[in-house]
């Protein structure tokens, strides 16, 4: 996956924020997970991934209606930011 930027959190967050709260971690998982695919997709064959973009967060982020809302809430915005950062940090340990 490529470097993580302030925007790659927003979008995350967004699509994060906009789910069920049970499902928010697997969430944040299956982007990280498709932004790291779609990085593969495009070091290897040259070209963007069709569903996934360009391996950035923020790609995969934008593939989810939910990223266009509007943030409302502050606080559950800032806590689904920090359950983005939480879920990276995680995989950074693990690798």
């Amino acid at each position: 996956m490529r470097q993580i930027g302030l925007c790659d959190l927003h979008h995350a967050a967004r699509v994060v924020q906009a789910a069920a709260p049970s499902a928010r971690a697997q969430l944040c998982h299956d982007l990280i997970w498709r932004a790291h695919f779609a990085d593969k997709y495009v070091k290897r064959l040259r070209k963007i991934h069709p569903l996934w973009g360009d391996g950035s967060l923020r790609h995969a982020a934008i593939s989810y209606e939910e990223s266009q809302c509007i943030v409302e809430d502050t606080n559950e915005y800032l806590l689904a930011i920090a359950r983005v950062a939480d879920v990276l940090a995680q995989r950074r340990r693990e690798l």
